[in-house]
């Protein structure tokens, strides 16, 4: 079975289409926990009205406080009950044979941990046509200077690498960190390089969004990936490359 989490913070307006996504895929073995965030705008009472018609393999994980995507994804992660863990985020799109494939891929490779491509897409999810190709594998120090795994393509095998060394910590790019310190102990993330699912990108200031990326790469190289300076600015300069060329 395929554990889904998704953290949920006010997005009552995409929640229902994920919901329904999840339903349509080809793949039938899931559960999907919604770890509602203390939103503010009737998430979780609308979850809870599409439960009652849906029913017990959706489950709503209330938070009485906002703690972030971390503490969401950690939450859901506790309550999972599958071999298989993958992460969704409520705006993002799967197409509707995206778990049929990854499980089958994961299988075949005998993965603890894969990732796959996936499409850029507008603020209304419509594919752009920029595809994001991923290599047949990523070890930790190609991982450096490509941060190239994408949170709604990832999938885990519980029964091979645990629960434990997946929860989030709390810091900026949380993911990319996890991503980092799973690879840094040893395992190999495995590329399947097929196009199934849309990154929603809504409007925002590329210009500030540039400079946030700056700060948290940097941070990431000194206090997740305990680099040095020399060794942060060498795979920065690569981090820059493979993130320009990403977006052209």
């Amino acid at each position: 079975m395929v554990s889904i989490i998704v953290p949920v913070y006010n997005a009552a307006k995409y929640i229902e289409d994920t919901i329904n996504m999840v339903s349509a895929q080809t793949y039938k073995d899931w559960e999907l926990i919604l770890v509602d965030d203390a939103s503010v705008d009737g998430s979780a009472d609308l979850i809870e009205e599409i439960i009652k018609t849906q029913g017990k393999r959706i489950r709503l994980i209330r938070k009485k406080k906002n703690e972030g995507a971390a503490a969401a994804r950690n939450s859901g992660i506790d309550a999972a009950s599958g071999q298989y863990i993958a992460f969704l985020d409520a705006d993002d799109i799967w197409k509707e044979d995206k778990l049929e494939k990854q499980v089958r891929f994961m299988e075949e490779k005998k993965a603890a941990f894969s990732f796959h491509a996936y499409e850029f897409g507008d603020e209304n999810a419509r594919p752009t046509g920029k595809v994001v190709n991923v290599p047949p594998t990523l070890n930790f120090r190609k991982a450096l200077s490509r941060t190239i795994i994408f949170t709604t393509t990832v999938m885990f095998d519980i029964d091979i690498i645990g629960k434990e060394i997946i929860h989030m910590p709390q810091v900026p790019s949380e993911d990319t960190a996890t991503w980092w310190r799973i690879l840094k102990s040893g395992y190999i993330a495995y590329g399947l390089n097929e196009n199934l699912a849309i990154y929603r990108r809504p409007k925002k200031s590329l210009s500030s969004n540039k400079i946030v990326a700056l700060e948290r790469i940097w941070f990431l190289y000194r206090n997740i990936a305990d680099l040095s300076v020399p060794e942060s600015m060498f795979y920065f300069v690569g981090w820059a490359f493979f993130a320009t060329f990403r977006r052209l």
